[in-house]
């Protein structure tokens, strides 16, 4: 089952506007080759991810180095984007100009700090973060998810959270089991179906 539709981000058309000015101004002759690539006026959003795309080098995987501003700029669309394959586009380029550590690194400080809508955008970004996984980031982000997917009741935080979220209670510290049995229990008897389903993909033991 995968994640249910939700509303765009009020945020995500300025995160676009402000990816694309950087590019015009750091990027200007692979912005202006996207723009003429598409032969019109691009003023949706499926336009202007398409200039992005090939601005950034995503759809050919021809990533440009990529100056400070860009950083922040990349974090904000990612974790803002509402779709969590096409938030890829995003992520990839980030990995690429700035390591898989500091984005790593960004999507775990704003799974503990941000505004809830804020925590569900870095999980859903956390996947395509690490596909080159570094151990250390990974078990810091697992114990900091099953803690929020516990404490935190917002759905949206819990939908996108559980997909990634270890439930094996090998992979925790003694005081973080208790914990997983939670997480199983609250997602079992949970009243959103897509918890109930998902839980059930992962639990390592079912008598858990």
């Amino acid at each position: 089952m995968p994640l249910p539709d939700r509303d765009g981000s009020p945020a995500f058309p300025r995160c676009l506007a402000e990816l694309l000015e950087l590019c015009r101004v750091h990027l200007p002759a692979r912005t202006a080759a996207a723009y003429d690539q598409m032969g019109e006026a691009c003023d949706s959003e499926r336009d202007q991810r398409v200039v992005l795309r090939r601005a950034l080098g995503y759809l050919d995987r021809d990533y440009p180095d990529l100056p400070e501003p860009f950083f922040g700029a990349l974090v904000h669309a990612a974790v803002h984007d509402p779709d969590p394959s096409l938030n890829r586009q995003f992520v990839e380029p980030l990995r690429a100009a700035f390591g898989a550590r500091r984005t790593q690194e960004a999507l775990l400080e704003i799974l503990t700090t941000g505004t809830n809508p804020e925590r569900a955008g870095a999980a859903r970004a956390w996947y395509w973060a690490t596909l080159e996984p570094l151990d250390d980031l990974q078990d810091r982000w697992n114990r900091a998810a099953l803690r929020e997917f516990v404490a935190n009741d917002d759905l949206d935080v819990r939908r996108c959270v559980l997909p990634g979220l270890s439930l094996d209670p090998a992979g925790y510290p003694a005081e973080l089991k208790p914990l997983v049995a939670e997480a199983v229990h609250l997602a079992r008897t949970h009243s959103d179906d897509y918890l109930r389903h998902r839980v059930e993909l992962q639990v390592a033991d079912p008598e858990l």
